[in-house]
């Protein structure tokens, strides 16, 4: 029941459509009770025999029975249609909910998340939210109105037989509770099965080059085929209940048949029951199960509705623990001076990756990173655009803390370039163009220029309308960054993130990106890591990191003549 007043919470904004689809279920359900009335009328005129004045009820009778008919249909029309149409307009509005939430989650909860089960949230979960809504909750109204409706009905043409008629029901009830029990954790299971299915299948076929190149396609084929089978084990285990208690409610409901036509007999030999009564009786019986075994039936829906359900929910509920101060202002005119006073950070408590890490970068300068893999330098850079948030310390922009100002306006004005280029599959133009969407062609080629990629862009056969593929595949490495670096120009953010930007890149790839650096050195504040100390040579100060902490800081000559890690680094590097 919490579950489903959370989910009411959002079905709220369309109950015009669902008052409207509810009256017509309720209307459909007075036609359904009324017709049985009408009929079992006729049959009693019939059986005392047919007069003149008989015939004309007859007629009269007749016309009414094809009326409520015809408006069975329209009302079943409104029913079905407007439910559906709020039911999907709701699954629209959750998947877009569900999206954005996850949008604006804080990276690290991200760490233990496959991008399929994520997906398969916001799409194949979600989509139990039209079940739900579209048909559980308006059936089970129609069955429990019906039900209550037919048994007032039965009570007014005979109360023992009704009464009868009404003992198997605590049985019926009592199963359906019990199968739910058992049921819905076999659906949770399968739903989330399914998501590690998607995940899988998102990995393998983002990395089937890797499949591919060192043979390993029959392999994965046994890992796809494992979490297959596992969903549909799931799904088997909770319809292997459904195939025992669906068959055992209609037993039941047999049994209260049997009953009804043996007293029913007895009655009509021992009281004079009437042959219309029996007749009406019968017609209305057959309406009274159905209601009872269609809410048992919906239980098993509703099961694996709610399981999907509270995927979702898990997901629109989850904490965002990076949210803007009350009090947040926006940032504005920024120079781009950066300043670390403090700071110290640790993913896993106890596990220090950053520790008490001060130092200050003027407007316009270049600051380097260096230092071993995984000693925090990447981590630094994130914690300025506040992907995380400092374990202690305080981090400041031209004086002003970034926990006081809001996130949207602090990553405004930040421009990442990352080792790993993501690019959309979109054209060239767009994707440069995607964080200044107002961006005219001629800046975009500007951006480029400065970047180092507009004559590699020209030799292309679409130019600027070139499709680069998903994650920019028909691209080299370094145009790839290339293109990430006249991104960052282009949205003239006065702080540039430059991390591992030549990483993986050949020598003349290397130089072209080092002028592309260099032509934008002194306009932006650049926070630059790097491992090839060629890129940072001519960096205004550059931080040696080991363990966490800054060991070493100054010019590229002032640490060579220092003699340290930093000297030793760059001795390896000029023998390479």
């Amino acid at each position: 029941m919490k579950m489903l007043l959370k989910l009411s919470k959002e079905a709220i904004r369309y109950k015009s459509l669902y008052i409207i689809a509810i009256l017509s279920t309720l209307m459909l359900t007075v036609i359904n009770l009324a017709a049985p009335k009408a009929l079992s009328k006729m049959t009693g005129i019939v059986s005392e025999g047919v007069t003149k004045e008989g015939m004309s009820q007859i007629v009269v009778l007749t016309f009414i029975i094809a009326g409520l008919y015809l408006l069975r249909v329209l009302f079943r029309f409104l029913s079905n249609y407007l439910a559906h149409k709020a039911a999907w307009n709701l699954v629209g509005d959750l998947r877009t909910k569900t999206y954005d939430k996850l949008e604006h989650m804080h990276i690290g909860y991200f760490h233990d998340k496959q991008t399929g089960d994520l997906m398969s949230r916001i799409v194949n979960d979600t989509r139990d939210f039209e079940l739900l809504y579209a048909h559980l909750i308006p059936e089970s109204i129609t069955n429990i109105v019906t039900f209550l409706g037919v048994l007032i009905m039965l009570l007014t043409i005979n109360v023992k037989l009704a009464l009868i008629t009404c003992a198997p029901i605590p049985l019926i009830f009592l199963s359906g509770i019990i199968f739910s029990k058992k049921v819905r954790p076999f659906f949770k299971i399968s739903q989330k099965k399914m998501g590690e299915l998607s995940g899988k299948l998102q990995d393998n076929l983002s990395g089937i080059h890797e499949i591919q190149s060192f043979g390993r396609e029959e392999y994965e084929t046994e890992k796809v085929d494992e979490s297959n089978f596992s969903h549909i084990k799931a799904m088997l285990t909770a319809h292997k209940f459904s195939a025992i208690f669906h068959p055992s409610v209609e037993f039941i409901s047999s049994l209260g048949t049997v009953l009804v036509v043996a007293f029913g007999g007895l009655l009509a030999y021992k009281e004079g029951l009437k042959v219309e009564d029996i007749v009406a009786f019968l017609l209305y019986l057959s309406l009274f199960y159905a209601p009872v075994t269609g809410l048992a039936n919906l239980l098993e829906s509703m099961q694996q509705s709610l399981a999907g359900a509270e995927r979702v929910m898990a997901v629109l509920d989850a904490p965002c623990e990076i949210v803007d101060k009350k009090d947040a202002v926006s940032l504005k005119d920024v120079k781009g001076e950066i300043e670390f006073k403090n700071v110290s950070f640790s993913y896993e408590e106890g596990i220090s990756v950053l520790d008490n890490v001060s130092f200050k970068c003027e407007p316009g300068k270049m600051l380097a990173l260096v230092g071993p893999t995984g000693v925090g330098k990447t981590t630094l850079t994130q914690l300025i655009s506040r992907f995380y948030e400092p374990t202690n310390g305080e981090i400041l922009i031209d004086g002003k803390n970034i926990n006081d100002v809001t996130i949207e306006s602090l990553r405004q004005n930040i421009s990442p370039v990352l080792q790993d280029t993501f690019l959309f599959n979109g054209t060239i133009a767009e994707n440069i163009g995607y964080a200044y969407p107002e961006a005219t062609l001629d800046e975009i080629k500007e951006a480029a220029r400065i970047a180092n990629i507009h004559e590699d862009i020209l030799a292309m056969p679409k130019g600027y309308d070139t499709v680069v593929g998903e994650r920019g595949l028909r691209l080299s490495g370094g145009q790839k960054q290339r293109v990430s670096i006249a991104r960052a120009i282009l949205r003239k953010s006065p702080i540039i993130i430059l991390d591992e930007a030549t990483a993986s890149v050949d020598v003349e790839t290397e130089k072209q990106i080092q002028e592309a650096i260099g032509g934008i050195v002194g306009l932006r504040t650049i926070i630059a890591i790097a491992h090839r100390l060629s890129t940072i040579r001519n960096a205004d100060k550059i931080l040696v990191i080991e363990d966490g902490k800054i060991t070493e800081e100054g010019t590229h000559d002032e640490l060579v003549s220092l003699g340290g890690s930093y000297a030793r680094m760059s001795e390896i590097q000029s023998k390479a």
